[in-house]
């Protein structure tokens, strides 16, 4: 059987790709993470809303 043998070059360039790739998916998590805070942040805002509106409408049927 023949081994592949691959240069310094092959390597590196293997390498950097290898770099290109993980700083991508770094990106691509911090887009994520920002999402999630926006997502955590809309929701929260909706259940206080959410919760207001009960209050609201119990005051105002007399409801308790």
């Amino acid at each position: 059987m023949s081994r592949a043998k691959y240069t310094k070059a092959d390597l590196e360039q293997v390498v950097y790709t290898q770099l290109d790739n993980l700083n991508a998916i770094h990106d691509l998590l911090r887009v994520m993470k920002l999402q999630n805070e926006l997502i955590e942040n809309a929701n929260k805002k909706l259940k206080d809303e959410i919760i207001d509106f009960k209050k609201r409408v119990n005051y105002s049927t007399g409801k308790k």
